[in-house]
């Protein structure tokens, strides 16, 4: 199955794009308050791990 899409895949073609962000996407990753809470989110995820492995 996998040989089938590569295949139908040619990378130096005009059509071979890479995703381009969206503006939403461009804000948030420059938003303070957002990465604030995600860093927050992985430490508590963090936490919850170790705390579970003692």
């Amino acid at each position: 199955m996998q040989h089938d899409v590569e295949k139908n895949v040619k990378p130096y073609e005009q059509t071979f794009n890479t995703m381009v962000p969206s503006p939403f996407v461009k804000f948030m990753r420059k938003c303070v308050i957002w990465q604030f809470i995600r860093f927050v989110i992985i430490n508590v995820k963090m936490i919850i791990v170790v705390s579970k492995s003692h």
